[in-house]
């Protein structure tokens, strides 16, 4: 591979949490299903956000995830900041297990993941029904937050492999 090949590449590996991050809050584009008439949909920022603050920090600045929540704010139509303050406390929340997590285990980030997909999705409807009295379903967004939990194992260990892509990738050079 040519050295600006090589460069790319490692551009590409290294940004992969922040393209995929803005691709998803550009677009707006969520994962939903129709399966025997039970929509199954889960939220990709959130698993992004969670997963790259707790296991590799480094990765994707905070100013970043709040710019992506006021884009996504923009394009979903919800009221200026209401993602970043969520997207905000999931790094907070993420932040804080890291730093009493002593040895990284899927099992217990699985778990506190599902603890803070409650909370951020409490909130969300909280300020909406509350200050903005934003109709939406309470159920909807709970089986959003089960289905994230449930999809949160394979997602971090594509992201794991990623990772360890572009540090293998470091260690060439």
């Amino acid at each position: 591979m040519a050295r600006g090949d090589t460069k790319f590449y490692q551009f590409l590996l290294n940004g992969f949490p922040i393209i995929l991050l803005f691709f998803f809050a550009l677009t707006g584009y969520s994962f939903s299903f129709n399966i025997f008439k039970i929509n199954i949909s889960f939220n990709f920022i959130h698993l992004i956000v969670f997963y790259w603050v707790l296991r590799k920090p480094e990765m994707l600045g905070y100013g970043l995830i709040f710019f992506a929540g006021v884009i996504n704010d923009v394009v979903q139509n919800l009221p200026i900041g209401v993602s970043s303050i969520n997207y905000l406390l999931l790094c907070v929340i993420a932040s804080f297990f890291r730093t009493r997590t002593l040895v990284p285990n899927l099992i217990y980030d699985w778990i506190l993941f599902f603890i803070a997909i409650l909370i951020i999705s409490s909130i969300h409807f909280s300020v909406l029904a509350i200050f903005f009295d934003g109709s939406i379903s309470y159920g909807a967004l709970m089986s959003t937050a089960f289905f994230s939990f449930l999809i949160y194992p394979a997602v971090a260990k594509l992201f794991n492999q990623i990772y360890l892509l572009g540090l293998k990738q470091e260690n060439v050079e």
